[in-house]
């Protein structure tokens, strides 16, 4: 029997695997790309640990595997990819890895911050449909910007701001030992000229930042989204970029993925968009794996 299948391997740890810097115990099963429904069941059918990178599987799938105790989901916010309710009375245990990237996301959170800031994204389209056109764009230093959420992303996060000379106000749903936190969310977000989201998604932070709290910002804000897209009311956002209340948003995480080639987004000038790709650093896949192998550790005798 094969107590362990990884269902979703992705290229760059498939590339770690090849390379021998990353190692799968004997008893798993690694699967390269991204299976369908029915492979899923054909590969997880008498499988006692799940690993899942990135596959949503739902209750009727995950029924098909009777031997099934535990899931490592490898990265945070398992509710997006798997039923935790259904999962919860079956009695299946759902692991997560939190932190292996913190700094990857925090570095391409700050990343976006200087392309939305400077209009990178526009001047590259502009340049490869042969228009040349500078465009003038907006200096960090000195500029407030709201971090939301003062985790360990939203700490890094936080600690590169202050290295740039900018004026860090931020919020956590908590108080924290830190000389940037503000308890209140309103003074954090008002007259803020970037907000960069970094909290968890659950009932109570869904369409955390809606059409009245992005009317605190200062007129022409970045909003940067590195953590999960309903953190912002999709329609709120839309609308303040038409207004010109928010001046552009760079964004990692969509409200449905892989976004097509026809949403509404990919058409809007005041965008940089990436694709979900904020954690993918070799070092962050290290850590990945290392955490993941920890958890299927600590679950095997479940």
């Amino acid at each position: 029997m094969t107590n362990i299948v990884f269902i979703d391997c992705t290229p760059e740890l498939k590339a770690l695997f090849d390379s021998g810097k990353i190692l799968a115990p004997e008893d798993a099963y690694i699967h390269f790309g991204d299976p369908a429904p029915s492979e899923i069941i054909s590969l997880c059918r008498e499988a006692q640990i799940l690993l899942v990178e990135h596959t949503v599987i739902d209750a009727e799938t995950l029924a098909a595997c009777p031997h099934l105790h535990t899931i490592v989901f490898m990265g945070t916010g398992a509710s997006t990819y798997l039923p935790l309710e259904w999962t919860k009375r079956q009695g299946i245990t759902v692991a997560t890895t939190p932190g292996y990237g913190s700094t990857a996301v925090a570095e391409h959170a700050m990343a976006l911050t200087f392309a939305a800031a400077r209009k990178i994204g526009p001047m590259v389209k502009d340049i490869q449909s042969g228009l040349w056109q500078p465009r003038g764009g907006m200096q960090l230093k000195g500029r407030k910007v709201a971090v939301i959420g003062l985790g360990e992303i939203g700490r890094c996060y936080a600690e590169m701001a202050s290295a740039l000379g900018m004026s860090v106000s931020a919020w956590n749903r908590s108080a924290v030992n830190s000389i940037f936190f503000e308890p209140d969310i309103e003074n954090t977000l008002r007259s803020a000229e970037i907000v960069s989201l970094h909290l968890a998604l659950n009932e109570q932070t869904i369409d955390f930042l809606d059409t009245a709290r992005l009317q605190l910002l200062k007129p022409g804000a970045l909003v940067i989204n590195t953590a999960r897209a309903a953190l912002i009311n999709q329609n709120a956002l839309m609308l303040a970029l038409q207004s010109g209340q928010v001046g552009h948003a760079a964004l990692d995480v969509f409200w449905q993925e892989p976004l097509s080639a026809d949403s509404e987004w990919c058409n809007l000038e005041q965008v940089t968009l990436t694709p979900h790709a904020a954690y993918m650093t070799e070092e962050a896949y290290l850590e990945l794996w290392k955490r993941t192998l920890q958890a299927v550790t600590e679950h095997r005798s479940a």
